[in-house]
């Protein structure tokens, strides 16, 4: 599984350099500091600063905010993502794919109003989950170390009704 970051750090190589000068740099600090205010601290964890990256090209735009948490061994990283990396991550929610195997899962189903995919490798006890806020916004959060029931109550402790509003925006 490869991890959002590096993910998102390939996406960005992959552009030409003329296509990562934006137009207005405050218009892109103010792009991802608008969701900065909802990674919230968690009760029990380290969590690093709240970070972001805003890129605009022609007739696209891609907008992530970021924040990694520890406790002890466990590994929590919560990140909001709009743009076409969110159209693309989003296809499994719409499926309504559900799978089970000894080694994890994959299920997708409605949580407090939103679509939502779960993934969940059993050996180290790492997986994701996707939450739908549109059709190009999602939230999402990767873990390591945490069953799965307890990063599900974790990622409910952020406000998904809020940052889909944000996103709006």
């Amino acid at each position: 599984m490869i991890c959002r970051r590096h993910a998102l750090f390939l996406a960005l190589a992959a552009l030409p350099p003329t296509s990562l000068l934006l137009p207005s740099a405050a218009h892109a600090q103010q792009a991802f500091q608008r969701f900065i205010p909802f990674l919230v601290d968690l009760d029990g964890w380290q969590g690093k600063k709240a970070d972001g990256v805003a890129l605009q090209t022609p007739g696209s735009s891609l907008v992530t905010a970021t924040r990694e948490y520890q406790r002890g061994a466990a590994r929590f990283h919560a990140q909001v993502i709009t743009g076409p990396a969110a159209q693309g991550a989003l296809a499994a929610t719409r499926t309504g794919v559900n799978i089970e195997t000894a080694d994890g899962r994959v299920s997708s189903s409605t949580v407090d109003g939103l679509p939502v995919t779960r993934t969940f490798n059993n050996k180290d006890k790492s997986g994701a989950i996707l939450v739908a806020l549109g059709t190009s916004a999602m939230f999402s959060v990767s873990f390591n170390g945490l069953a799965e029931d307890e990063a599900l109550t974790l990622a409910r402790k952020f406000n998904w009704k809020a940052i889909q509003a944000a996103t709006q925006k």
